[in-house]
């Protein structure tokens, strides 16, 4: 069996091929691709498999071309899908293949001179300047009807499955478009495989079938799982539904790090399989290691550090360690105040906070900030009696009845963090 499908099988990344394709990986060095959507303007972690495999792929010696879909953005790909997507107008849909484009250039090696250097391709550039007659007639008449609508993502919507509304011809044409994708690669960039989640084979096989009748040749599909958690929900929401995103500024690695660090056990030890590049043999050291001291987390906090350095690199990683370790108590005052705003507030979710001018925070004495100036505590008497037993402290410091703030004490220079015994919190905002 091929290195590449053997590494996928054993990381539980392994949907199904095309007969042939173990063949193909062995007889040469094969270009591949698999399509992203430009339905944003980052990509979120559910991309990240897709991102994985091309990278695997890349590491067993073969070429991975990852495409940006600019032409198939416009329409939407109805798999999966209950209902169809709002359409995008041009210029969204060109900055949104743009930040893609960068995005995707993080996670393959795109610098090497070899011959499994990877490329970013756009299919709105072949597109673009096809006619809908054209398109008709040079493509539309080499895929019936009939095998379009066997597709399970077609049926699906037809028979009501996904909605009352069925499906426009609009998006009833992407599979056809992805399949003349496919076609081009395979034409101008000698592609012999597409790869995409198990949603996609329908479109997948659409695109080998029309190089089949096009173009007389023969191409390969591989597809890898739809990624769920052990309990069958939703893989890489939050619990709001809000997506987490590669990009830091939509979600921060701070939170990017928290939510693979949340993962239970079962998850961690099918995600550290799926999400990161550690050995087999390690792997399974660190599951048994885990399994001796599980309160530990160890296998949690592995696959938090190597997606995170993985995704944001080993910067934004310590940063957001030391953040998660204000909390438990194993971080120093500095390590505070060097959070930024945003993580800051991250980290101390849900803690009450009051906006104060800055008169009445710095200078001001701690038995009076405390109680009448923030209403942190109910009293200056019970201020005092809690500053004498000792279970006050500013920004993790404990304090005595003689502290004042000062502007050096401010975290990101807008902050104080007030704090009674180990688990009550109090922010003070500095206008």
């Amino acid at each position: 069996m091929n290195s590449f499908i053997e590494e996928l099988k054993w990381r539980g990344l392994f949907a199904d091929m095309m007969p042939g394709t173990d063949e193909q990986l062995n007889k040469e060095v094969t270009t591949a691709y698999i399509g992203f959507d430009p339905t944003a303007d980052s990509l979120h972690i559910g991309s990240l498999i897709q991102i994985k495999i091309l990278a695997h792929f890349q590491q067993h010696g073969h070429k991975p071309i990852a495409l940006v879909g600019g032409a198939t953005g416009m329409i939407g790909d109805p798999s999966g899908k209950s209902a169809e997507r709002n359409l995008l107008d041009e210029a969204t849909l060109l900055h949104y293949v743009d930040c893609l484009k960068n995005q995707l250039s993080r996670f393959l090696n795109f610098e090497d001179n070899g011959p499994n250097k990877a490329e970013l391709v756009n299919n709105y550039d072949w597109m673009k300047n096809i006619s809908f007659l054209d398109f008709a007639k040079n493509v539309g008449k080499n895929i019936t009807v009939n095998y379009m609508m066997a597709k399970d993502s077609v049926k699906k919507r037809f028979s009501g499955d996904g909605g009352a509304d069925g499906m426009s011809f609009t998006e009833f044409t992407y599979q056809l478009i992805q399949g003349y994708d496919f076609l081009h690669l395979y034409q101008n960039n000698n592609v012999k495989l597409q790869m995409g989640g198990s949603d996609q084979w329908g479109n997948i096989t659409t695109g080998t079938e029309l190089i089949r009748r096009k173009a007389q040749g023969e191409a390969f599909a591989l597809t890898v799982p739809l990624i769920t958690k052990a309990d069958g929900s939703k893989f890489g929401k939050s619990e709001s539904g809000e997506n987490y995103w590669l990009d830091k500024k939509k979600t921060s690695p701070y939170k990017f790090y928290q939510f693979w660090l949340n993962a239970t056990d079962e998850d961690a030890e099918r995600f550290i399989k799926f999400y990161t590049f550690i050995g087999k043999e390690e792997i399974e050291a660190l599951i048994e290691e885990h399994k001796t001291a599980a309160h530990e987390r160890k296998l949690q906090k592995r696959l938090a550090e190597e997606v995170t350095v993985w995704v944001h690199g080993r910067e934004e990683y310590e940063k957001a360690l030391k953040a998660s370790e204000i909390l438990f108590g194993r971080s120093t005052a500095e390590d505070l105040i060097s959070l930024d705003e945003e993580t800051f507030l991250e980290v101390f979710d849900g803690v009450p906070q009051k906006e104060l001018p800055k008169a009445d925070v710095l200078g001001v004495n701690i038995i009076d900030l405390l109680s009448e100036k923030s209403g942190f505590l109910k009293s200056k008497s019970e201020a005092q009696r809690e500053i004498k037993g000792n279970s006050i402290s500013v920004n993790k410091n404990k304090v005595n009845d003689t502290y004042t703030a000062n502007e050096t004490d401010l975290i990101d220079g807008k902050f104080l963090l007030l704090q009674k015994g180990k688990k009550s919190y109090f922010i003070v905002k500095v206008q």
